[in-house]
């Protein structure tokens, strides 16, 4: 069971340079009663890429994290949320790393996904001898980036390998000069020079090598190709493949060591791509998906550990719904999307429809407005089914008109794309819940109030509370992959101190105080539906009370409450 109590969202260093100067925020006079939990993302452990979800190895970072913060966080009676990352390790883990020093004479031969392997007699090589899947199959699979979800290794043998990977890979070219291709026997030293000049401009605009016009060096291409390919480094987070028993051997010692450190709640990342079928879509298919949930939570079980399952789907799926059913506690990726809407549409509407939804059905989520990932779109859509459309929890048009606003206000897209590259439905806009209000303080305190008032646990992203602004140098600085880092400025203690001087923190503070000792928030919810520019949001346990009324037109709201049997009120 998840506590009731607040969640601070941070990384290990998001505050000054480790995990201790976070603590020692916590431990200012300014948050005594503030937090009761900390989802503390994973760069708590070894990682090279995606910010920490690219796992080396589930040890300590120790560059970041000491077993000293984790007694003290103890002391604080904090309790912590860590990242499993189901489906996938980095190549840099202790297991891929024997699998390309060793080949098939490798411990975990079996222990990622051989893409050319899986597919096996349901396709066709490429030119570059991966196997593209027949278009039924590859009609069914959810791409997360352009193009097929592979990396190609090298293996002992001189060979090369495409590995299954959905996510992330950073590969890395040296600039070419003539002298690089000179061992190729027959291949001139103008044609060298020509030819260096087509590679550095494909590399440079991220287009395929194969796709280069050779010219009069085409008798050299595959001689040419593999130099080329010598000289490359890669990252990347490559799928693990969850048939194999070591596979799940692996798991049983990451939540083991998970509860070592103290935790209380594992957050499945990513855990809906795990299962992987022909035939079957790579997201959530049944049985497969059903059955690897059940399995990994018999482990949790073990481990005393609470499962918090990741899924990021349409509304009009309703997988979050399948999901609450088994008796997991999900995130509520649509709040973030409703706040927004409700704010500059002045309107409850759709707001209470889901908070409605949320008591009726008794789910148990966990909210945010802002995290370490973007600002959810895709999940408020619709959904067609065979010939049946199950309506989102807002129209498109309506989806539509929080992006462009968010857009305007300096935000960026990221999307979904088909098997062939091409794009087919946005995903999630990257901005600081701030600037997506416009960098307005009123609003941004009444979308607090709002969020903590609803049901659920409240997660906080430190940015948000200390009303962090879009980062555009960081997000550019980051390349064309690093959207996201436009919400994760680093703080400096200085910054805390500074910030801990404003009525946007102190005010925050004060309702997340609230919202974390207030005995009311452990009752029955009921919202007061009287007009839609309305929120009216009443929470009871016995005598304990806590009253929201908000006035959307003016952005004002006010606060009632008991406390120790003191009636008080807080207006702003």
């Amino acid at each position: 069971m998840i506590s009731n109590g607040v969640m601070l969202n941070a990384y290990p260093d998001s505050i000054g340079e480790k995990l201790s100067d976070t603590i020692a925020m916590l431990q200012r006079p300014e948050f005594k009663d503030v937090f009761s939990l900390f989802y503390v993302l994973p760069t708590f452990f070894n990682s090279d890429l995606d910010r920490g979800f690219s796992i080396i190895d589930y040890n300590l970072n120790e560059k970041l994290v000491s077993k000293k913060d984790l007694q003290a966080l103890e002391a604080l009676n904090i309790q912590l949320k860590f990242d499993i990352v189901l489906n996938h390790l980095s190549v840099a883990s202790p297991q891929f790393k024997d699998l390309i020093t060793h080949g098939e004479q490798s411990k975990f031969k079996d222990f990622f996904i051989d893409w050319n392997a899986f597919w096996e007699g349901h396709g066709s090589p490429r030119e570059d001898g991966v196997i593209c899947p027949n278009k039924t199959h590859l009609q069914k699979l959810f791409m997360r980036k352009p193009g097929l979800p592979v990396l190609k290794v090298p293996f002992p043998d001189g060979s090369e390998r495409a590995y299954w990977n959905t996510f992330y890979q950073a590969i890395h070219f040296p600039v070419f000069r003539s002298k690089d291709l000179q061992d190729v026997d027959g291949l001139s030293l103008h044609q060298a020079t020509i030819i260096c000049e087509k590679i550095n401009a494909a590399l440079e605009n991220e287009q395929s090598l194969t796709e280069i016009d050779f010219a009069d060096s085409t008798p050299f291409k595959k001689e040419i190709l593999q130099v080329v390919n010598s000289k490359r480094t890669f990252l990347g987070q490559m799928d693990v493949n969850a048939k194999s028993e070591l596979v799940w051997a692996f798991y049983e010692e990451t939540l083991e060591k998970l509860k070592g450190f103290g935790g209380s709640i594992v957050r499945l990342d990513a855990f809906a791509y795990l299962h992987k079928e022909i035939g079957e879509s790579n997201f959530f298919n049944s049985p497969g998906t059903w059955n690897y949930l059940q399995r990994i939570k018999e482990i949790a079980v073990k481990n005393q550990l609470t499962l918090l399952p990741e899924i990021h789907a349409e509304y009009g799926l309703h997988l979050h719904d399948e999901v609450a059913k088994e008796g997991y506690t999900i995130y509520d990726f649509f709040l973030p999307g409703l706040t927004l809407h409700t704010i500059e549409n002045k309107s409850n509407k759709a707001l209470l429809k889901w908070a409605r939804e949320i008591v009726d059905k008794k789910f148990k989520t966990v909210n945010m407005l802002g995290c370490h990932d973007g600002i959810p779109v895709l999940d408020l859509k619709g959904k067609q089914l065979d010939d049946h459309y199950s309506s989102g929890l807002l129209e498109d048009p309506e989806i539509e008109d929080i992006m462009e606003t968010i857009i305007e206000r300096g935000g960026r897209v990221k999307n979904l794309f088909g098997p062939t590259g091409e794009k087919i439905s946005y995903y999630q806009v990257n901005a600081t819940f701030f600037s997506a209000l416009g960098e307005d303080e009123n609003k941004l305190l009444l979308a607090r109030a709002i969020q903590l008032f609803m049901p659920g646990t409240p997660q906080i992203w430190y940015l948000d509370l200390f009303a962090g602004k879009n980062d555009y140098a960081a997000a550019d600085k980051a390349g064309s992959g690093g959207h996201k880092e436009i919400n994760r400025s680093n703080l400096s203690l200085e910054d805390i101190a500074q910030g801990c001087t404003k009525d946007i923190v102190l005010q925050q503070l004060q309702l997340l105080r609230l919202r974390n000792t207030s005995k009311a928030f452990s009752g029955e919810v009921s919202f007061n539906e009287k007009d839609s520019s309305t929120i009216d949001i009443l929470w009871s346990y016995y005598n304990e009370k806590a009253h929201l009324v908000a006035n959307l037109h003016t952005g004002s709201f006010r606060i009632q409450y008991t406390e120790n049997g003191e009636h008080k009120s807080m207006s702003f």
